[in-house]
């Protein structure tokens, strides 16, 4: 009796304990109404329903992300997802109004996912589609990284420990994977790099495969280049990020 009586609370400890430290996810989902003048809108991210600092602070990123890609007018301010898809629709209405025989009609799709997760670290991605008139919409990435430990998001300055040398290491590798010559410009091939000098991209986070960069279009190349993505393997870059990665066996 004694023994059952032990198992069991020890049973009740290990749930306690585990329910404590979970991370309950909730998927969200926001959508424009349905009417003949409205943009289309579809927002799929999700939500941490914990009181802990990191699923606050993912929270509060994913949401601003969200806002600041469909904020038509900077000087609109808008504290909500929902407030931001008006401000999107009212933006469109307000150009159809001066140009009604050439407004297109509007779209704007983002979708977040996590891509990575460890004991340390949790990246998630953001893709995002946005068409407001013009030849072609405009599609990008957006890499957050949070340290789970301190319930921070994570800057790109603060995931590398060595820059020069990282710099040094994602130049080689990028003329490697683009054909460009180790010793010519790195715009010599037709890239659009500032001043002609090799530099990081916006957008940095991580895989189970490596360190992924991504340049979006108009980065540094051309619209009909898309983006450019090169992933730093762990083992090349161990001595240059501040994060350790180990290998998934």
């Amino acid at each position: 009796m004694k023994l059952k009586l032990t198992i069991l609370i020890f049973s009740l400890i290990v749930l306690g304990c585990k329910k404590k430290d979970e991370l309950t996810l909730a998927p969200l989902e926001y959508k424009s109404e349905n009417c003949a003048d409205c943009p289309e809108v579809l927002i799929n991210i999700f939500e941490f329903k914990d009181d802990s600092d990191l699923s606050k602070n993912i929270n509060a990123s994913l949401k601003k992300e969200v806002i600041n890609e469909l904020l038509y007018d900077d000087e609109v301010k808008v504290a909500t997802i929902e407030e931001a898809i008006s401000s999107f629709k009212e933006g469109y209405l307000d150009l159809k109004k001066m140009y009604p025989e050439e407004t297109l009609s509007w779209e704007a799709s983002i979708k977040g996912d996590i891509i990575f997760e460890n004991k340390d670290i949790l990246t998630i991605k953001l893709e995002t589609y946005i068409f407001t008139g013009g030849a072609h919409g405009y599609s990008a990435t957006r890499l957050l990284n949070f340290d789970k430990k301190k319930g921070d998001q994570l800057e790109n300055w603060q995931l590398i420990k060595d820059k020069d040398r990282f710099i040094h290491l994602a130049e080689i590798k990028f003329k490697i994977q683009e054909d460009i010559p180790q010793n010519g410009y790195i715009n010599s091939t037709g890239f659009m790099f500032e001043n002609d000098i090799f530099y990081l991209p916006n957008n940095m986070g991580f895989t189970e495969k490596g360190l992924l960069l991504i340049y979006n279009q108009y980065e540094v190349a051309s619209y009909a280049d898309g983006p450019i993505k090169l992933v730093l393997p762990y083992d090349e870059i161990k001595n240059y990020i501040t994060v350790k990665i180990k290998k998934e066996k």
